[in-house]
């Protein structure tokens, strides 16, 4: 059954998607305080460090719509959490390739960024066993149809 009346699947998608929203708002905001500083020195904001802040906002959007029990059942929940892996996937590799091997030397703001790097590894990571946790979901949980006529309920 679950613990106070909620299916045990539903508490564990929460928990998965509460530390998914905690990442997410964590990358926003190791990457906003590079954001920040161009913008008060009037310069032109980076597009990398752009895509990491709407990679970051939209996780966030998405994890808590999903928090909410009846957005599990639609078959677009899995395909978007692909969508995010992917994103995620390609916002690592970017900043990967710009700070794994770089040097921090006492900078605080490179070892921020080698640090942000390893944040997005494991938020591409969580969308990952979310979206197959989803696609498990929904296929255990889909409305299935006979084969010949598609009105009995098997």
């Amino acid at each position: 059954m679950g613990v106070f009346g909620m299916a045990a699947s539903y508490l564990a998608f929460a928990t998965l998607h509460f530390f998914q929203f905690v990442l997410a708002i964590t990358v926003c905001g190791l990457y906003g305080v590079d954001l920040s500083r161009a913008s008060k020195a009037g310069v032109r904001s980076d597009s990398r460090w752009v895509y990491a802040e709407v990679v970051g906002a939209l996780s966030a959007l998405t994890a808590l719509l999903l928090m909410v029990p009846f957005f599990l059942r639609f078959a677009a929940v899995w395909v978007w959490n692909v969508v995010l892996f992917i994103l995620w996937i390609a916002l690592f590799g970017v900043f990967a390739s710009l700070f794994i091997h770089e040097d921090p030397e006492g900078n605080g703001d490179i070892q921020r960024m080698k640090n942000a790097v390893w944040v997005d590894l494991v938020n591409a990571l969580l969308w990952l066993f979310t979206a197959l946790g989803h696609f498990v979901y929904w296929f255990r949980h889909r409305e299935r149809v006979s084969r010949f006529t598609g009105r009995a309920r098997v």
